[in-house]
């Protein structure tokens, strides 16, 4: 017999810096989920990738028990690694704030394919350059295609 799942929670988390405090602690804790075992479980799961934001999709059961999946970071976060800035823009259209090249956009876009919703390399390639655009980062170039 499957178990009935009763709801997911959504958090981003810092690679192997899961603890009880705020957001954690209160998301999990108000549906009844162990917190310490999980902060026990996503950090002993991600230590390879400490100190990257990491986002987490936790599903839980009636029976209070729960699953969870690590998905690779969100886009701006690695285009901010990439480009070497600490944050986007505050205006996009007019003051940009870095430049990265095509090939690094490749590099992000193959990085984060799972979790995306494309079906070739050029299609996330696209995505990741959108948001590059978005944050003030330019590519550098024409788009290889």
């Amino acid at each position: 017999m499957a178990k009935e799942v009763a709801g997911l929670i959504k958090l981003q988390i810092k690679g192997g810096a899961a603890n009880p405090s705020p957001p954690v602690g209160p998301a999990l804790g108000s549906k009844g989920i162990n917190i310490m075992d999980f902060c026990k479980a996503f950090n002993a799961r991600t230590q390879d990738k400490a100190g990257k934001v990491l986002p987490v999709v936790i599903t839980y059961y009636t029976d209070k028990s729960y699953d969870f999946v690590v998905k690779t970071p969100p886009v701006a976060i690695q285009l901010m690694e990439a480009a070497k800035v600490k944050g986007g823009s505050a205006e996009p259209n007019r003051k940009k704030v870095a430049e990265i090249t095509w090939e690094q956009v490749r590099t992000i876009a193959q990085d984060k394919m799972p979790d995306l919703n494309c079906f070739t390399i050029e299609a996330a390639m696209k995505l990741v350059a959108g948001t590059a655009r978005s944050m003030g980062i330019t590519v550098k170039g024409d788009f290889p295609g």
